[in-house]
């Protein structure tokens, strides 16, 4: 599971008021919940995107800190999902990806991947000698 922070200045309300509804309109029908990682995460059990097995999406909540959403993609192997005929769909789960972490946090991919590096050498810098 990933955690990703939202733009400075906003909030996962703001950005997806309704993330159940935001879920659906990417990946499809939300079929439950399941908590992961001390946090209740809607989970799509059968995605729209054959190249997807499973997605777990919502809010990680902290308390005095801002929401952060958490993720979690389950696909399948790149041999099965040619060998099911769907290798045309696999840019397409990309973008959905993409353009659902852009709407809810705000933050472009080479903006969370510049994040996600600081984290790691923040974590690097932490560590005894």
């Amino acid at each position: 599971m990933k955690e990703y922070k939202m733009r400075r200045g906003e909030t996962l309300d703001e950005n997806a008021p309704d993330l159940k509804a935001t879920i659906e309109s990417y990946f499809g029908d939300v079929t439950g919940t399941e908590e992961l990682g001390g946090h209740e995460l809607y989970v799509v059990g059968d995605p729209d995107n054959p190249v997807f097995d499973r997605i777990l999406a919502g809010a990680a909540e902290y308390s005095g800190k801002k929401d952060r959403l958490a993720v979690h993609f389950e696909e399948k192997d790149a041999e099965q999902v040619i060998a099911e005929g769907h290798a045309d769909r696999a840019q397409d789960a990309v973008d959905s990806k993409n353009d659902f972490l852009l709407e809810v946090t705000g933050r472009d991919a080479k903006s969370r991947r510049d994040s996600m590096k600081r984290q790691v050498e923040d974590k690097a810098d932490d560590l005894p000698n």
